[in-house]
């Protein structure tokens, strides 16, 4: 039972390979920090979003910058868990570095007391109603879920489920 198991994963290592499917936590290149890979893919910055404010955000507004993408939800525990360090990320690095948090499926009721709570320093995108981002993005899995784009407008690093500052950290410093 255990070998057809392993040939099973073994056949369908290329099939994740070529659709660009990852594991919880896992980097899109590779894991020291590195620059972004030559071959990872434009990120699709083409969307204008709502902040909670009800402004218009375009995404492609932030190129040129590093680009941190969080997927979340205020029901979501590891999401909660995460925010504190984005929050950090964000004050540290500002001049070259946007943390932008995407509320997957909340109210603006229920995403501005949350970021007050938290102390979000950071823009939170409405993505209630608008699937077609995450669709873009995805296949999400669930959240959190981030992309890290480099200035250059490529998605360089990917995480499904949470992620520690310090990997965050240790792979923004790769694209600046």
């Amino acid at each position: 039972m255990g070998a057809v198991a392993a040939a099973l994963v073994l056949l369908m290592l290329p099939l994740v390979a070529d659709h660009g499917a990852f594991t919880p936590g896992e980097a899109a290149v590779a894991p020291d920090g590195a620059a972004c890979d030559a071959t990872a893919k434009d990120a699709p910055l083409h969307f204008t979003l709502k902040d909670t404010d009800g402004r218009d955000v375009k995404l492609a507004s932030f190129k040129g910058k590093v680009i941190l993408l969080n997927f979340w939800a205020t029901w979501c525990g590891p999401c909660k868990a995460e925010i504190p360090a984005l929050v950090e990320l964000q004050t540290q690095y500002s001049k070259d570095l946007v943390v932008l948090g995407f509320s997957v499926d909340d109210t603006v009721e229920k995403i501005k007391p949350y970021a007050a709570q938290y102390k979000v320093n950071y823009p939170m995108l409405v993505g209630l109603g608008r699937d077609d981002v995450q669709d873009a993005f995805g296949p999400l899995w669930g959240v959190p879920a981030s992309f890290i784009i480099g200035r250059n407008g490529k998605i360089c690093k990917k995480h499904m489920g949470i992620a520690s500052k310090a990997q965050f950290e240790r792979e923004i410093k790769g694209l600046l």
